[in-house]
């Protein structure tokens, strides 16, 4: 049973996230500390992606592994002022590194005159864990591949009750290693609220206010669907949450900056990436985030609350990194008439030339090559309407387990400007070169074989996380399907899906997620009766191999499609140019779906 938060009811935390991932703009963490309206600055760096990026370049550079931009750029221009304000900070900045991240930080801080307590959260690293871990039969969780005998990096996604542990021993600043990218604004909230680990519907939907913001501006209109009506993208607002004890919040931004505090676009980040919405896990609490409700309070808030919480699993998810041969990725543009069908044999024709080299040199084929036409739709498969384009890139990707056979593929690039097609040139950029070709690959382990620490200056301290024993998954409550919808018998006319609904997507690995939410309550049941998983898996049968699943979200009228085997591997072991799943909510939106006359006569 849950119990009630020791803390005063009324107390307001106010965090603001500046930063989406790796890469985010230099605008976010300024705009925040000067609007005077948030007491902690949390920034959220880490993808898988990311972590292959950090361990491919750790491998030639072992000092360097974790988010530069942090120091660089973003805590440059505002410590003194957070130093000022006593706004804290929370980062998973670390990467592959916390460390160096926090060494270079306190150089920089010394620079400026400023002595921050700095602390380094430590143990999500379990590369010594491996041999064992191998010897056991460790297997990966979507793919049930062997663990494979070279690992370049092997990281637990840890919690946030280190962070907690952290800024009770008065750390200033906050860098951590791999963590769930919600646990930069769950360790500040259990702190601030004296949350315990069992007071799980608090964990729930403080967790929920850190997914909320943990990509930046999506919180704010960024990717909305309805991106006509988002106001002034070059100044959008940086989202910022104002937390209460019991784990409701209220979004908003600072005044006079552009996007949108909406509804919709607050649900449709709920929805990015969660899978079964009632089996969201964390390493501190199992969430559900079904019966969640989202009101809009006025044009400037919205009110987040409802999100259930559970014992969570013994087991701590491990990203691991490992080599895949190497890639090399290749592009030339084609213009003119029949630019499509010039291009597709452009690109077949570089993969013929450069596999009769490799036989004639003695070299094995390539492990696989992939033939995209950028401006045709090669995504949309069936669905492509642009057939006709007169401007058409066309991107050659492959892999292969000797680098000499990409640097041969790569000379082969060129002569197609001479050689065939009318209307050839290049992108410009010189010929490509070939990389490592990074696999990751995910596992669980339990929570007890991890050593968490959080280290600030001298000092180590050990941090324990509460793990229960029971490593059963726990069993949520079946929630009623929508009520059945009743056509009563009139005409049916076609109309896209995007009149009806909005939509969100992104991936998991090799799954990709994407979140449907009606765009009037009334309008769900018909969703569900037109959108089903067969459906779905039919529209992008030549995208995904396999199954398909629909989950019921009746707080926000929402369901959520998680399709497998959907993106080609995903993250880095992706060839497509789409690795991570993000257009595919659009294209699903293209849908036509039939509805009777009465309700198209309401779009």
């Amino acid at each position: 049973m849950t119990r009630t938060p020791a803390s005063n009811p009324h107390k307001i935390v106010r965090i603001g996230g500046a930063s989406g991932f790796w890469g985010d703009s230099m605008l976010g963490a300024p705009q925040l500390v000067n609007s005077g309206l948030i007491d902690y600055l949390v920034f959220d760096y880490l993808a898988e992606t990311t972590m292959a990026i950090m361990a491919a370049v750790r491998t030639k550079k072992p000092e360097m592994g974790y988010a530069t931009d942090f120091v660089d750029i973003a805590m440059k221009s505002v410590l003194p002022e957070v130093m000022r304000r006593g706004i804290k900070v929370v980062a998973n900045a670390g990467g592959m590194n916390p460390q160096g991240c926090a060494d270079a930080l306190q150089a920089l801080a010394q620079s400026q005159g400023l002595a921050p307590k700095i602390a380094v959260v430590e143990g999500d690293d379990i590369s010594a864990l491996l041999p064992a871990l191998r010897e056991a039969g460790t297997r990966d969780m979507f793919r049930d591949e062997p663990l494979p005998d070279k690992v370049l990096s092997a990281n637990a996604y840890l919690g946030a009750i280190p962070i907690a542990r952290a800024l009770h021993e008065g750390a200033d600043i906050v860098i951590t290693g791999r963590g769930v990218d919600s646990a930069v604004t769950l360790g500040p909230l259990i702190h601030e609220f004296g949350w315990t680990a069992q007071d799980y519907n608090a964990l729930a939907g403080g967790s929920l206010a850190g997914h909320i913001i943990e990509c930046g501006c999506q919180a704010t209109g960024g990717l909305h669907t309805d991106w006509q009506d988002v106001p002034n993208w070059p100044n959008i607002g940086y989202p910022i949450v104002d937390c209460a004890s019991d784990g409701s919040f209220e979004v908003h931004k600072a005044p006079g900056t552009g996007g949108v505090i909406l509804r919709a676009a607050v649900a449709e980040q709920l929805l990015y990436e969660i899978g079964d919405p009632g089996a969201y896990l964390l390493p501190d609490v199992h969430c559900d985030f079904r019966q969640v409700q989202i009101e809009q309070l006025n044009a400037e808030r919205v009110r987040v609350s409802g999100a259930q919480g559970h014992a969570p699993s013994p087991f701590y998810k491990v990203s691991a990194t490992t080599m895949n041969g190497f890639r090399c990725t290749g592009s030339m543009l084609i213009v003119g008439i029949d630019a499509a069908a010039k291009a597709r044999r452009t690109g077949e024709a570089i993969l013929t030339r450069t596999r009769m080299i490799l036989k004639d040199m003695g070299m094995p084929d390539f492990s696989s090559a992939t033939v995209e036409l950028l401006g045709a739709e090669t995504l949309y498969g069936p669905h492509a309407r642009a057939q006709a384009a007169r401007e058409v890139m066309v991107r050659v990707i492959v892999n292969h387990p000797m680098k000499q056979a990409l640097e041969i593929f790569a000379r082969e690039i060129s002569p197609s400007g001479t050689s065939w097609s009318p209307g050839t040139t290049g992108p410009g950029g010189g010929r490509p070169s070939a990389s490592p070709h990074i696999k990751p690959f995910a596992f669980l382990v339990d929570k007890s074989r991890v050593n968490v620490q959080m280290r600030m200056g001298e000092q180590v301290w050990p941090v324990a996380v509460e793990a229960p024993h029971d490593a059963s998954p726990v069993h949520v409550a079946t929630l009623p399907e929508p009520q059945p919808w009743q056509d009563q018998g009139e005409e049916q006319v076609e109309v896209p899906l995007i009149r009806l609904a909005w939509a969100r997507s992104g991936d998991k690995g090799d799954i990709s997620n994407i979140g449907l939410i009606a765009r009037r309550p009334e309008w769900l049941p018909l969703l569900w009766n037109r959108v089903t998983p067969e459906v779905v898996k039919a529209y992008f049968a030549h995208l995904v191999q396999g199954r398909v699943e629909r989950f019921h979200l009746p707080g926000i009228d929402a369901m959520n499609l998680v399709m497998h085997e959907a993106l080609d591997g995903g993250g880095p072991a992706s060839s497509r140019n789409d690795p991570l799943g993000k257009g595919m909510g659009q294209m699903l939106l293209d849908l036509p779906v039939r509805v009777p006359r009465s309700v198209a006569q309401q779009l």
